[in-house]
């Protein structure tokens, strides 16, 4: 594979969530008028920091107040995804370059997402672990999470792709800051939402260290991207442009906890079935299904289940799509025994419906009832 020369690599450690959301941002700004290099960042945040995605409601996202308690830094990426908590053993990944002239279509996001996953999974291969892209912006080991990932196109013409790559996870603080979106259900489906996660030392049963991790995607990365990677920092003058926007956005209540046009709404539908009783909980952001969880008396393999699950995540809500879906996951052997996927995605259908009486019902009373 030839080498392209001329990429920077920065490694850097206990980073403010303000700082290191402002270095990203002011790199991908950077890339389009070519006064940055593309550039490989390997960083972790001070432990620890919540992070919301770009279009995500904070305080539907959130436990402020067990934030504050744990002292836990509140901020707002500016890519998509759903909320993460960061910190010593959450390696965060970045990486910036020129946008280049392709349409921003999906099919492009979904290429990148596969071009730039490909060093974290590359990386994980070189322990042991069996990774794979999956859903919209995963990379998952037998179903389970182990990297979020995030792309965010700058107007400039810049282009940032983010990860986050869980080394290790300490579930009890993340089930005690983030809001799931079925925690209303039980106890017990908190748990289980808890296992669609998994970790490096986790999947190795071994206390690998986060600076081993971030070896193997800086050479992961150099040879997936067939890029040279020199060992740098950030110039003078990218530190003056980060410290500005640092000050101005990341550090900015209007940024952080700015809210979005539709508020966030759950739904849940139950219907029996020749194969069980089934139930499914949706968690809604506008017209699409941020989450879905499904429940019942039903006997299958997990990954049934959670392959059900995976394909509704970030999926619009509209009812063909849903039965287009569902029935293309059913010829691939991934539905309920006894159970058409066309039942599943009427289930989903009223699930949905649930949500909007529930949206319009929050609404309604944020608008004209008095607290």
């Amino acid at each position: 594979m030839s080498v392209t020369p001329g990429w920077r690599y920065i490694a850097d450690d206990g980073v403010s969530a303000a700082f290191g959301l402002a270095a990203d941002e002011t790199l991908a700004r950077r890339q389009g008028a070519g006064t940055s290099p593309p550039t490989l960042r390997l960083y972790t945040y001070a432990s620890h920091c919540a992070l919301v995605g770009r279009f995500q409601r904070v305080a539907a996202e959130l436990r402020l107040d067990d934030c504050r308690l744990h002292r836990i830094a509140v901020n707002r990426r500016p890519t998509g995804g759903g909320a993460i908590l960061m910190g010593a053993d959450q390696l965060g990944v970045a990486i910036t370059m020129p946008a280049g002239d392709q349409p921003r279509s999906y099919d492009r996001i979904r290429d990148l997402f596969q071009r730039f996953g490909a060093g974290i999974i590359a990386a994980l291969g070189q322990l042991g672990i069996g990774a794979e892209y999956r859903r919209k912006n995963d990379i998952e080991v037998d179903g389970r999470k182990i990297a979020g990932l995030g792309i965010y196109f700058d107007r400039g013409g810049g282009l940032l792709f983010h990860a986050s790559l869980l080394v290790d996870l300490d579930l009890p603080l993340m089930l005690a800051v983030l809001r799931t979106p079925f925690e209303k259900i039980s106890d017990k489906a908190v748990a289980t939402v808890a296992e669609r996660v998994s970790t490096v030392r986790r999947e190795c049963r071994a206390p690998v260290p986060v600076d081993e991790v971030r070896r193997l995607l800086h050479d992961a990365y150099a040879r997936t991207l067939g890029v040279g990677l020199r060992d740098d920092d950030f110039s003078a003058d990218e530190r003056a442009e980060i410290a500005t926007l640092e000050r101005e956005r990341y550090q900015s209540d209007a940024w952080i906890h700015r809210e979005p046009a539709v508020p966030d709404a759950t739904g849940s539908a139950t219907v029996k079935t020749a194969g069980g009783l089934i139930s499914a909980h949706l968690a809604l952001a506008g017209d699409v299904i941020k989450a879905a969880y499904f429940t019942g008396d039903f006997f299958c393999d997990d990954r049934v289940v959670m392959g059900l699950e995976r394909a509704l995540r970030w999926h619009a809500v509209d009812p063909r799509g849903v039965t287009d879906t569902l029935r293309r996951l059913g010829a691939e052997g991934v539905t309920l025994p006894q159970v058409a996927p066309e039942e599943i995605a009427r289930l989903v259908g009223a699930a949905v419906a649930a949500g909007r009486r529930h949206e319009q019902g929050a609404m309604a009373k944020g608008c004209f009832v008095d607290p």
